[in-house]
C-alpha cells in the first residue's frame, strides 16, 4: 500500500460517500415530516405537472359541489315561495266555485268573494316581488327571457334558456308556407229533397262522434246550427257552414299536420265519397320558415327555433298569410336574464334556469274568454259569467305555476343534485390519484431513512479512519 500525503484519495471518496448518504437522508427526513414525496419540481418534474393539474381539478370539484349546493337552495328557496303562489290561487278557485253558484247568492256574497279574490291577488304581487335570494329577485321576471314581437301577425310565445340574446334590431322571422286547417268542402250541395229524406251525417274527430239526421223542412241555417250545437256539446274542436249553393264546409279549428277528422254522408259526394264509407281528412299544413335565419320547426301556427342554433327554443306564432316574395314578416328581440350556474370544475360546464314572472297581470295572459278578461287581475266574481271564465283563468294559472313548479324540481333533482353525486364520486377518485402521485409511502420512506441513516453514520467512520492513514507517514520520517 502506497503512502500519500498530498491527496488523501480515500478520505476525499469517504467524503463523497458522506455527502450522497447525509442528501438522501435530508430528502428522506423531507419525506417523512412533509408526508409528500413531491416537494419540488426537482423531485420529480413529471409527476409534478401531472399532480398540479390534478389538484386544480380536485379544487375545482371543491368548488363546483358548492356551487351547486347554493344552487338547490336558490331553487328551494324559489320553489317554497311558488308553492303558497299555488295555494292562494287553489283559494281562489274555491271563491270563484262558490261565485257562480248564482241561485242562492246575493250582491253581499258576490262582493265579499270579490273582495277575497282581490286580497289573493294583492298576494300573489307581494310574492311576486318579495321573494329573494340574497339581494336577487327570484320571481318579478328579471331573471326570466323576454321577448317582444314586431309583425302583423307575429306573437311572440316563449323561449328557451339556450337561445342567445338578439341584437338590437332582433332575429328576422320570415315565413314561407303559413299554417292551414284540415278542411273539406262537400262536392255537391244539400238539397231539400235530400233534407226532406233524412240525409244522415257522422263527423268523428278521434274517439269523438256526431251523428246527425235532417228532418223534413229544416232550413241550412237550421242544420247548421244544430251541428254546431252538437260539435260544441262533444267538446269537438269543428266547425261547420253551408254556402250560398248548399255546399257544406268542415273546417278543425286547429292549425297544423296533427289535427284531422273523418267525416260520413248517407249522400255519395256530398261529404263522403262513398256513402256510408268515412273520408278521412287530413290536409291542415304547418307554417314554415326560419327565426333569425336559422332552422326553425313549425307545430300548427308555432314557429320554434332548431336545436344547437342560436335561436333553440324560441317561439312565435304567426296568423297570417305568408308572402312568397317577402317573406319577413316581422321581428322577435330577445332578452335572456337567465341564472347561470357553474356546476362543474372546467370551462363551460354551466347550466341555466329562466323563472318567469308570476305577477297576477302576467298569469292566463291572452285566453279566450267571454268576460273579456286579459289575465288574472282582471277577474270580477260578481257576475255568473265572471264566476265562470274566471275558473277557466284560475285554472291556466295553476297550470302555469305547477309548469315552473316542475321545471325547479327537474333541475334540483336531475341535474343539481345528480351533479353533486356525481361530482363527489370524480373528486374522491381524483384525489386518490393524486395521492398515489404525491405522497409518501411512510414504509417505505421509513426503510430509506434507516438504510440513508446507517449509511451515513458507516461513512462518517471510514471518513475518520481515512483521515488517520497519513499519519502512518510520520513513522517512516522517525
Amino acid at each position: 500500500m502506497s503512502l500519500r500525503i498530498n491527496h488523501n484519495i480515500a478520505a476525499i471518496n469517504a467524503h463523497r460517500n458522506l455527502v450522497k448518504n447525509d442528501a438522501k437522508l435530508g430528502n428522506a427526513l423531507e419525506h417523512l415530516s412533509s408526508g409528500m414525496k413531491i416537494n419540488r419540481a426537482s423531485d420529480g418534474p413529471a409527476t409534478l405537472v401531472i399532480s398540479e393539474q390534478m389538484r386544480a381539478q380536485v379544487a375545482g370539484l371543491k368548488q363546483a359541489v358548492m356551487n351547486s349546493e347554493t344552487a338547490v337552495a336558490l331553487v328551494q328557496t324559489t320553489e317554497a315561495s311558488l308553492t303558497e303562489l299555488n295555494r292562494l290561487l287553489i283559494s281562489m278557485r274555491q271563491l270563484a266555485v262558490h261565485a257562480a253558484n248564482e241561485g242562492v247568492n246575493d250582491d253581499v256574497m258576490l262582493e265579499a268573494d270579490q273582495a277575497e279574490l282581490m286580497n289573493a291577488l294583492g298576494s300573489i304581487d307581494r310574492i311576486s316581488q318579495a321573494a329573494q335570494f340574497g339581494t336577487k329577485q327570484l320571481l318579478d321576471g328579471s331573471l326570466g327571457i323576454n321577448g317582444m314581437a314586431s309583425g302583423k301577425d307575429l306573437t311572440f310565445i316563449e323561449a328557451g334558456t339556450k337561445c342567445v340574446g338578439s341584437p338590437q334590431s332582433g332575429y328576422a322571422v320570415e315565413v314561407t308556407q303559413e299554417a292551414t286547417q284540415a278542411t273539406l268542402t262537400s262536392k255537391t250541395g244539400l238539397t231539400q229533397e235530400a233534407i226532406d229524406q233524412g240525409e244522415i251525417i257522422n263527423i268523428m274527430e278521434g274517439e269523438k262522434n256526431v251523428r246527425y239526421v235532417t228532418k223534413m223542412g229544416s232550413s241550412l241555417d237550421q242544420i247548421r246550427n244544430e251541428l254546431n250545437n252538437a260539435l260544441d256539446k262533444e267538446n269537438m274542436k269543428l266547425d261547420v257552414y253551408f254556402d250560398a249553393q248548399g255546399k257544406l264546409t268542415v273546417t278543425h279549428e286547429e292549425y297544423g299536420s296533427k289535427h284531422s277528422f273523418n267525416v260520413i254522408s248517407s249522400t255519395a259526394g256530398f261529404l263522403s265519397d262513398r256513402a256510408d264509407i268515412p273520408t278521412t281528412v287530413q290536409n291542415g299544413i304547418d307554417v314554415q320558415g326560419t327565426i333569425g335565419r336559422e332552422v326553425a320547426h313549425g307545430d300548427g301556427q308555432f314557429l320554434t327555433g332548431g336545436i344547437g342554433t342560436n335561436v333553440e327554443g324560441v317561439k312565435v306564432r304567426f296568423s297570417g298569410v305568408a308572402d312568397e316574395m317577402f317573406p319577413e314578416v316581422g321581428r322577435v328581440a330577445l332578452d335572456s336574464n337567465a341564472l347561470t350556474f357553474q356546476i362543474g370544475g372546467n370551462r363551460n360546464q354551466i347550466t341555466k334556469l329562466a323563472i318567469p314572472s308570476v305577477a297576477s297581470d302576467k298569469l292566463a295572459m291572452n285566453l279566450s274568454n267571454e268576460s273579456g278578461f286579459r289575465n288574472l287581475s282582471e277577474l270580477d266574481l260578481r257576475s255568473f259569467q265572471g264566476a265562470q271564465d274566471a275558473m277557466l283563468l284560475i285554472d291556466d294559472a295553476i297550470d302555469q305555476i305547477t309548469s315552473v313548479r316542475a321545471d325547479l324540481g327537474a333541475m334540483q333533482k336531475n341535474t343539481l343534485e345528480s351533479n353533486i353525486a356525481s361530482l363527489r364520486v370524480a373528486k374522491e377518485n381524483l384525489t386518490n390519484s393524486e395521492s398515489v402521485l404525491r405522497d409518501t409511502d411512510m414504509a417505505e420512506e421509513m426503510s430509506d431513512f434507516t438504510k440513508y441513516q446507517i449509511m451515513s453514520q458507516a461513512a462518517t467512520a471510514m471518513l475518520a479512519q481515512a483521515n488517520q492513514a497519513p499519519n502512518n507517514v510520520l513513522s517512516l520520517l522517525k
